[in-house]
């Protein structure tokens, strides 16, 4: 009898030892699932999807955007992209090839754009490459044009007796420049160059939107609009947000509501440890504003 409940016993051990392991072999299933899913951005229970593409601060030409979304145009499981703008705008070419990069997403598949809390000048540009664009009620947007400037530092160095001397091989080299006044001439070339580049903008604006050149060049003023006089000039298609456009995108392109909605990785070299100290130690020691070169299409309140 005692021999039957050691054994009994033993049994019971060795059942709780056999229930601890399996446990312990399917949790680390699971980990090596979690791991290969954050590795491959994918998981095999739900490669359908619809994919999200963040675009936050300021827009500037990023090769690595550009390869992420090259790839989500080519995969069959991405059924559609939206594309989420809270931005003040950024560089001329960061907003015009961004445009043009989701105009090849939107040949393949359907694109629509909401707008955060800002959208304005640059990030309009990016918003009209989509086939549909959704703001809030109190979205910042607008702001079509595009800016060009400087300081003029002269007075200053006649006060300190400073002199600044260049040797250029015409006049209008390195227009404008902080060390010296601005000609008539060279703020008319600048000028031109600033006016040639919001010509292209007008011209996006009214072909996306399909409203006439003269139309699109008098909202196209510089001011900004808040999300329901955008949607009242016809600069963005209604009010809402990531569930409305899901709403859209059943509606009108056939993806179902229950399609998952996963963000769009995008990798970046600067993603390691270095290039993370090198982007924060670039934030501290300079503005934002003061990184852009060129030409640049960018809204802000006047800080002075």
């Amino acid at each position: 009898m005692s021999l039957d409940t050691d054994a009994l016993i033993d049994r019971r051990r060795l059942k709780r030892r056999l229930t601890v392991w399996r446990i312990l072999a399917v949790l680390a299933l699971l980990a090596v699932a979690l791991v290969a899913v954050g590795k491959r951005g994918e998981a095999p229970w739900a490669k359908s999807h619809i994919a999200r593409l963040s675009v936050e601060g300021i827009i500037a030409d990023d090769r690595a955007r550009d390869d992420a979304l090259k790839a989500a145009m080519d995969d069959p499981n991405v059924k559609a992209l939206i594309v989420y703008v809270d931005s003040p705008g950024g560089t001329v070419v960061g907003g015009e090839n961004l445009y043009q990069r989701l105009r090849d997403v939107a040949a393949k598949k359907p694109v629509v754009a909401t707008m955060g809390t800002l959208a304005a000048s640059g990030g309009y540009m990016t918003a009209i490459g989509a086939d549909y664009i959704l703001a809030r009620n109190g979205t910042i947007t607008g702001s079509i044009g595009v800016i060009m400037q400087t300081t003029e530092f002269t007075g200053l160095m006649d006060k300190l007796g400073i002199e600044a001397e260049a040797i250029k091989s015409a006049p209008l080299k390195a227009v404008p420049s902080p060390f010296e006044k601005l000609t008539p001439d060279g703020r008319e070339a600048t000028r031109e160059v600033v006016m040639d580049m919001y010509d292209m903008f007008v011209g996006m604006v009214a072909e996306r939107r399909q409203l006439p050149r003269d139309i699109a060049q008098k909202l196209g003023d510089g001011r900004v609009y808040t999300g329901r006089q955008a949607v009242e000039n016809k600069l963005v298609d209604a009010i809402g947000g990531e569930a409305e456009a899901r709403d859209w995108l059943a509606e009108t392109r056939g993806v179902p509501r229950s399609t998952p909605v996963r963000e769009l990785k995008v990798d970046r070299p600067s993603d390691n440890l270095p290039g993370m100290l090198g982007r924060a130690a670039g934030k501290a020691l300079f503005s934002e504003r003061l990184t852009l070169d060129g030409l640049v299409s960018l809204w802000h309140p006047d800080l002075r």
